[in-house]
């Protein structure tokens, strides 16, 4: 294993499946240490990206900031965090409350210490803050550049940690060997490949904080399998569990409330948050549960918008449609008009999980939506749609120009995109005409289109 992590701008980005093997929740590495000690530039190291904001003065980074990484063919999310001074007062406490938290809701954490100071009064609080959580803490001895400098890291031994990881975060000397440490204290992967054909159908449930998700997973497996209460936020990380429905194996993972963007969100709302999108990731449909006694929120649509960007399959189900009255169906009518316009292509059913009121309509409309997530148009066919749609409504002319479809091809499913060759950029109301027309023509229930325009060049003279 090389002993060097490149830092660079095109570095491969995570992909979800990229590794061809992990598909559960992402392991969390919490990297904290005292102000100004390198965590920033370590975690660029480690992400081999410059996306952590770096400065030679201490307190630049102030909240928790995630970043997906890979080592080895695993990924895992590395939260950076603001320098910790245990005797810290005003910003510099609540910064110090941040990186308490990423320490209890970490699975690992990467204590990192200047090696060119040595050991500080404050670096041995921290370390009685480590042992107290009973994490796996890797200890890296940072600013290592030399061989004098190495000789006095080992001094770290002192803390009690364990073997300290000499490494260089700015010229990348040891950072290899200090990520196959990371890896051998975060948790494994889930053995299973999830993605496997044939293999049960992954299905996420989400939506804002008591809606009834736990619930409704509790009655479709027939037992008390997640924890209930009316208290919202009972949920924190995503549970995995296999039901049987209709003769067939589904893998259910239900989601803790999203309440607010992840960057907004505090303490474990934060990682709730960073694992449920971790979760739509990893879901190939999306039941989203909305309280049909309650207004259509902001909330809603956000939830809504990331399932979109994700590109899953989407169901939307009313919740507790027993305490839903004739005057609020109506005003709900009025809202779905109104609101759901851009995703007016999903399936609704109306559910009452703590019954089991018409539960049984869910796995049809999954089913539905999965379908539609799976279509497939072949290339004579769309083509001969599009030269249908062209000549009965072609393009506006702007500017003394109106741009043509030359040629259609559906380029992949899962969600559906469909590549558009054209004589010059179609308008944007043009594109939602043609995604209409082809919901029209082909069905695409419950499932996002990507439509992707390739104009043709023109010609130099």
């Amino acid at each position: 294993m090389s002993d060097d992590r490149p830092l660079d701008d095109h570095a491969v980005e995570l992909d979800a499946d990229s590794s061809g093997e992990q598909t559960g929740p992402l392991p969390v590495l919490a990297v904290v240490g005292r102000p100004n000690v390198g965590k920033s530039t370590l975690v660029n190291r480690i992400i081999g990206r410059r996306e952590a904001v770096v400065e030679d003065r201490p307190g630049v980074t102030r909240d928790r900031v995630s970043y997906d990484a890979q080592w080895s063919g695993r990924a895992f999310t590395v939260v950076d965090t603001g320098g910790w001074d245990p005797d810290a007062r005003g910003m510099a406490e609540r910064i110090k409350a941040q990186a308490e938290i990423a320490v209890s809701l970490a699975d690992a954490v990467l204590f990192v210490v200047d090696a060119t100071v040595g050991i500080t009064d404050a670096d041995e609080a921290v370390v009685k803050v480590l042992r107290r959580s009973g994490k796996p803490v890797v200890l890296a001895a940072n600013k290592v550049d030399d061989a004098r400098t190495e000789a006095e890291a080992y001094g770290l031994w002192s803390l009690g940690l364990g073997e300290p990881h000499v490494v260089s975060a700015l010229h990348g000397r040891g950072s290899g060997d200090l990520l196959d440490a990371c890896l051998a204290a975060l948790p494994e992967p889930p053995p299973e490949r999830e993605a496997t054909v044939g293999g049960p159908r992954r299905v996420a449930l989400v939506g804002k904080p008591n809606v009834g998700k736990s619930s409704l997973l509790n009655r479709l497996a027939g037992e008390e399998r997640v924890v209930v209460d009316n208290v919202a936020g009972t949920t924190v990380d995503p549970v995995d569990e296999l039901v049987e429905l209709g003769g067939r194996s589904w893998r259910f993972i239900d989601t803790a409330g999203i309440r607010k963007r992840v960057k907004e969100a505090s303490g474990h709302e934060y990682y709730a948050s960073l694992r449920t999108a971790t979760a739509i990731d990893r879901a190939e449909v999306v039941v989203l549960l909305v309280d049909g006694g309650e207004s259509i929120s902001e909330q809603d649509l956000r939830i809504i918008q990331t399932v979109r960007e994700a590109g899953r399959a989407v169901v939307i189900a009313f919740n507790k449609w027993d305490l839903v009255d004739a005057e609020r169906r109506y005003y709900l009518d009025r809202e779905i008009e109104r609101d759901l316009v851009q995703v007016a292509w999903a399936p609704r059913i109306n559910i009452t999980a703590r019954t089991g009121w018409h539960v049984d309509r869910l796995v049809p409309a999954i089913d539905r939506a999965l379908e539609g997530w799976e279509t497939r148009v072949p290339t004579g066919a769309l083509n001969s749609f599009l030269g249908r749609l062209v000549a009965e409504h072609p393009h506006p002319v702007r500017g003394g120009k109106q741009p043509k479809i030359l040629f259609g091809t559906q380029a992949s499913t899962a969600p559906p995109v469909f590549i558009l060759f054209t004589s010059g950029k179609l308008e944007a109301s043009y594109e939602r005409f043609i995604e209409r027309r082809l919901r029209e023509e082909f069905g695409f229930v419950g499932t996002p289109i990507v439509l992707q325009q390739r104009p043709r060049e023109k010609r130099k003279r």
